[in-house]
């Protein structure tokens, strides 16, 4: 009865606590009884109409009627075709790169520093060591991107393949900018908006579509379903990169994991749902104006999205430090590299999210109320286990769904 206890003990914890980390966030009830589905059972190895086992009539009307919801929420024509069966975002990224791309071709993305990330070709992955990694940068004293200065790299490498997205850039992404570059020098062009995808569907945040070859993305973050991920390509590239998940990276799709990214695609496109990635940015902005008004440094200045990293060089304080501090009072964010850090896993940076807070219907008042007591416990001004006290009463006026 352990795992009965553990379960117990893991939603309590979630109730009582802040859920800052900008990658998580409290999927509906719709979509965890849609992953605790009998679909669990079903083994589908291969696509709807073309599966290596019997009993699969329903996974092949679920499956197709989940790659048809992917069209609907992103407002696809014909060109583009859809994938759901990545188990995650970072075999869909390599899935892509395997299909177009020969071992050894290079592969330009940002750098992990600038926010970029591991599947972004990062030597530690599989995708810096498969494909000849060229990275571009974000500008180290404003944090943004600077499109001139990627074309110009781009021009001198000649990559294959150009990755726009991040996993910790805070402002616009300019898909259209990164299209014009890719295609000047005969390269595809991929977008990876896993964290902002929930953002993009609302119009939150512009599209990377028509702008881009292939789209990648995730299922759980501002998105709110379940672990997972989606890929959508041109049509005329979509049978290399099916092959390259199924059978080249994966045997059987998780069926529960797509009926959930169903449920919450069904969400997506209810008018509640824009509501919420709109209330998910302007807290983002009321949490990042209250932190640089109590004197913290925030990369880039601010957030236009639905995260913000914190540079703490000038605190005297590393990222990990923070982290495990904000913790013992129930807040939880993570440790970040900023812009000019080398060690990932001791970085100078925090970062903080919102789309969670956003789901318990918190709004600008208490993302003000939260940055005080980040700064009560960063400045040591009350005890942890005060500013505790302090983050279960709010925790308790706004609950989990379950």
């Amino acid at each position: 009865m352990l795992i009965a206890s553990l379960l117990k003990k893991e939603l309590k914890r979630q109730q009582e606590t802040l859920d800052l980390i900008p990658s998580e966030n409290i999927v509906s009830p719709a979509v965890l009884k849609a992953v605790g589905s009998p679909f669990i059972n079903k083994y589908a190895e291969g696509y709807p109409g073309r599966r290596y086992y019997p009993g699969n009539a329903i996974a092949d009307e679920m499956e197709s009627y989940v790659q048809n919801l992917v069209r609907r929420v992103f407002k696809l024509d014909d060109s583009y075709a859809v994938n759901v069966q990545p188990h995650s975002g970072s075999p869909a990224n390599l899935a892509v790169y395997l299909a177009l791309l020969e071992p050894g071709e290079p592969l330009m993305g940002l750098e992990l520093a600038s926010g970029g990330h591991l599947t972004h070709g990062h030597k530690v992955s599989a995708t810096g060591k498969l494909f000849s990694s060229v990275k571009y940068f974000v500008n180290p004293e404003t944090g943004l991107l600077e499109y001139e200065a990627i074309a110009d790299a781009a021009a001198r490498h000649k990559p294959k393949l150009i990755v726009s997205g991040a996993t910790a850039y805070p402002r616009t992404i300019d898909f259209k900018k990164f299209h014009d570059i890719a295609k000047g020098i005969g390269a595809y062009a991929m977008a990876d908006i896993s964290h902002i995808a929930g953002l993009v569907a609302a119009g939150a945040h512009p599209s990377p579509f028509p702008f881009s070859d292939i789209v990648t993305f995730t299922t759980h973050k501002t998105l709110r379903g379940p672990r997972g991920a989606v890929i959508v390509a041109k049509s005329e590239l979509m049978e290399k990169i099916n092959k390259a998940i199924f059978p080249g990276l994966q045997g059987g799709p998780h069926l529960h994991s797509i009926a959930g990214i169903g449920a919450a695609l069904e969400e997506a496109l209810k008018p509640s749902f824009a509501a919420y990635a709109g209330q998910i940015v302007k807290n983002a902005r009321a949490l990042a104006d209250e932190l640089i008004r109590l004197g913290y440094v925030l990369v880039t200045g601010g957030t236009d999205t639905h995260l913000l990293l914190m540079d703490l060089r000038a605190k005297s304080i590393s990222g990990k430090q923070a982290q495990d501090a904000l913790e013992e009072a129930g807040i939880i964010a993570n440790r970040n590299t900023v812009p000019g850090d080398t060690k990932p896993f001791d970085p100078s940076g925090v970062r903080m999210g919102t789309p969670s807070l956003t789901s318990r219907h918190m709004r600008e008042s208490h993302m003000r109320l939260i940055a005080g007591y980040i700064h009560d416990v960063l400045v040591k001004r009350r005890p942890a286990s005060t500013v505790g006290r302090d983050v279960r009463a709010l925790c308790k006026k706004f609950p989990l769904p379950y």
